[in-house]
This record gives C-alpha cells, sequence and structure tokens, in this order.
C-alpha cells in the first residue's frame, strides 16, 4: 500500500509499505476523508507544541515513521478477532487517546481516563495511508447523516464538547471565546447548547468573524478594527463575561497569537470568572500570577476526551445542532495531495482557511 511517513521534521515521502496485519480487537480500514490537526501542520514543520519531544524522538531514533492522521473519516474493510459491534462496510471515526490497560485507572474499568496509553498518529500509525489499522476501543460508528468531510471533523469536535463540558457554563452566561478557527467555532456552538446567553467571538481575519456570525455569535469582533477588552466590557456592563475560552495561542509563525490572547483573556473575564485554556504554547509563558489571584479567576484546561464525548458529538451533528460545513472551505483530491493539506493547515490565514484542509484519499 502507499503510505506517507516523515524522515524528518519538512521532509515527508509517498512510500511503498506492507498492508499492517488484523490482529486481535483491531479491524483494517481505508482512509475517506483525513484532515491534519493544527498541532500536527505545526509538528510537520518541526515547530514545538503538544507532543514535541516525543515526536522529534520518534524521527531521531525511528525514522522513516507514519505519523499522523487522527482526524479521519474510514470505512472497515476487515475485522480482526474479538471485535464485536462492527460490520464491513461500516464508515467510522476515532478518539485518538487509548488506554494502556495496565493502570489503576484501566483496571478500575476508568480507562477512558487514562492518559498513559498510546495516540493514533503519534505513538501508531494514523490515516494517511490507502490502509490503516485501528484498535476497537477507539471507533464509532458514523451514521449515513454525517458526510465524509464532517465526519473527519468529529475528534477535534469531541474535544471542544469536553473543553466545554469542563467550563460548567451555567444558564445565561456572558461566554467570550477568542480565536474562530475550528475549535473556536465548535465551542461556540456547544456553548450555545449548553445554556450560554451572550455569546462574543473574537478573530483578526474578517472571513472568521463572518463565518462565526452565521454560526450564532451574538457579536463577533475583528481584533484589528476594535479594542477588544473594552468592546467586551462595554457589552457586559463593565462587568466582564463569566466564562472564557482561549483557542487562539501557539506560534505566531504560524499565525497564532503567541499567548497574547491569554492575556486578553485575563482582562475580558469578570472576577470570580473562568478561563478555559483550549491552545497549545509550545514554551513556557509568563502569567500575572498576582492578579489571578486577587480578582479569585480560574484558569482551567478540557478534560481528556472520551469515547463517550465521541459519541455525543456525533449524535450533535447528525440532529444538525452542531453544523460543521460552513468551516470546511479546502477539500483536496487523492493521496498525493497530503503535503497540500499541511500546507494550507500550516497557514491557514494565507489560504482564507478557517477548519484544516481535508484530503479525499481516493480521488
Amino acid at each position: 500500500m502507499k503510505a506517507w511517513r516523515f524522515y524528518g521534521f519538512k521532509d515527508l515521502r509517498l512510500d511503498d509499505i506492507p498492508v499492517p496485519a488484523c490482529g486481535a480487537g483491531h479491524v483494517l480500514v481505508e482512509p475517506l476523508c483525513v484532515q491534519p490537526s493544527v498541532t500536527e501542520a505545526q509538528l510537520a514543520m518541526g515547530i514545538p507544541t503538544l507532543a514535541y519531544d516525543r515526536v522529534k524522538h520518534r524521527l531521531d531514533t525511528e525514522a522513516p515513521i507514519q505519523l499522523f492522521g487522527h482526524e479521519f473519516c474510514a470505512r472497515i474493510v476487515e475485522i480482526g478477532s474479538g471485535v464485536t459491534g462492527y460490520n464491513l462496510g461500516d464508515r467510522v471515526a476515532a478518539r485518538a487517546k487509548l488506554p494502556c490497560g495496565d493502570c489503576p485507572l484501566c483496571r478500575s474499568e476508568r480507562s477512558d481516563l487514562c492518559r498513559k496509553g498510546p495516540v493514533i498518529g503519534f505513538d501508531q500509525p494514523g490515516c494517511f495511508s490507502e490502509i490503516a489499522l485501528l484498535p476497537e476501543i477507539a471507533l464509532v460508528k458514523v451514521p449515513d447523516s454525517i458526510s465524509d468531510s464532517e465526519a473527519a471533523c468529529l475528534q477535534s469536535l469531541s474535544d471542544s464538547v469536553a473543553a466545554v463540558e469542563t467550563a460548567q457554563i451555567q444558564i445565561g452566561d456572558t461566554v467570550v471565546i477568542y480565536g474562530q478557527g475550528s475549535m473556536g467555532l465548535e465551542c461556540l456552538q456547544i456553548a450555545r447548547l449548553s445554556g450560554a446567553g451572550m455569546v462574543i467571538t473574537i478573530d483578526v481575519r474578517e472571513e472568521a468573524c463572518e463565518v462565526s456570525r452565521e454560526l450564532g455569535a451574538d457579536n463577533a469582533l475583528n481584533a484589528n478594527t476594535c479594542d477588544v477588552v473594552e468592546t467586551i466590557r462595554e457589552l457586559t456592563g463593565s462587568i466582564g463575561a463569566d466564562v472564557v475560552f482561549e483557542c487562539a495561542g501557539g506560534s505566531p509563525k504560524q499565525g497564532l497569537s503567541g499567548h497574547s490572547t491569554l492575556l486578553l483573556a485575563i482582562n475580558s473575564v469578570r472576577s470570580g470568572g473562568k478561563i478555559v485554556g483550549v491552545s497549545w504554547f509550545g514554551q513556557p509563558i509568563e502569567l500575572p500570577i498576582d492578579i489571578l489571584r486577587e480578582r479569585s479567576l480560574r484558569y482551567v484546561f478540557p478534560d481528556i476526551s472520551t469515547r463517550a464525548h465521541l459519541a455525543h458529538t456525533v449524535r450533535l451533528v447528525a440532529s444538525g445542532r452542531v453544523r460543521l460545513q460552513p468551516t470546511i472551505r479546502h477539500i483536496l483530491q487523492g493521496i498525493d495531495a497530503v503535503p497540500q493539506a499541511f500546507e494550507i493547515t500550516a497557514n491557514k490565514g494565507k489560504y482564507q482557511a478557517i477548519n484544516p484542509a481535508q484530503v479525499m484519499m481516493r480521488s
């Protein structure tokens, strides 16, 4: 089969490799639609972010290796022994983080919370290949009402579901969301479903603000044309937001905000309010801790997204309560287009992308 393998950072090649054997508890799938996450696009370029050290070690010691491809829709073509509940031809998406099977959480039937197991696309091959091997414990079925393109977004959406759950939004809360990329737009919609009152979103790109308004933002602020903190205070009667999601941080090399939006978030939230850190920064950052302490602010991070989150995500999209199609702007054809998808996803502003670029693996 053909599979994309990394020989180093910025060195991606399409190779012929053996089809993996389908062992017990696993299925072989034919990837239908795959998208590189923003994190994967940064790592492919060698930019420090989540899992950078782990990926660098693997490249230094194991290359060439299959990397990335955990956001996908695929069709089952072979079923291993012991797999139940799935049939040939079923379309599936998957949770990326897998349980280790041996820690106290796994042994006490709380394996969904385990963080010691491998991650699809990082520790074992993902779906940038003609055939992929996946464990049954990661999978959920995708109903016919969800397109291949939408299904490739489900894993990211499940992380956004977990982020909003962590926020514990109360009915009528004012919510601010910095960053209107895919996860910011997902948090917008899920916050609405979770009882948020006024939702204010911020981005530096007008095309992202337009999609945000389409998907339900009460106020979508372009940070290039207004003082966002002052505007938020005006909209909230000088109090500030109850909950702020920070979804814009990360490497400025990829058009992200560094940690400047986190500082804006601190100034946008009311005293006693909550900041939910969705972004990955890739390096230590300085924070005004005394201000957080003096104002009784809570800076919290999303819980791990579980298979139950992913199953709920499927229901949200299938029912039309969350809309993904308006965020999908770049759909490429054929496995040869994978490097172009990484390029577009790594430079969203240049290409006016919202969601990562997608690849329909069979042109």
